[in-house]
């Protein structure tokens, strides 16, 4: 039914990795995607189709830092090559959204 929710997911890293952030994925005109490598550490990507950019948060890099996405990628963070896959694929599904 409209309205339920489809996913949820609570934080998996300690209190020491800062407050996660707080992501209402029903607000319109945004793109979503969540990542949990193999030692479980959380990530959250938002691409915002209004302002073209994409943000990525980390659990492992603290929750309460936010990266700005470049062409998929966080030149400042040192990610896996799972994370660095994920990252890029939420990128190029979130760019070839928007009108050529």
């Amino acid at each position: 039914m409209v309205g339920e929710i489809i996913f949820k997911v609570s934080n998996r890293h300690s209190a020491s990795m800062g407050t996660p952030p707080q992501i209402d994925g029903d607000i319109q005109n945004r793109y979503y995607g969540y990542f949990e490598n193999e030692l479980k550490e959380q990530a959250l990507f938002v691409f915002d189709y209004e302002t073209r950019t994409g943000t990525l948060w980390m659990g492992d890099a603290r929750w309460d830092k936010s990266f700005r996405v470049v062409d998929g990628k966080v030149p400042e963070l040192a990610m896996s090559l799972n994370e660095s896959l994920w990252l890029r694929l939420c990128w190029e599904t979130a760019v070839s959204i928007l009108p050529k």
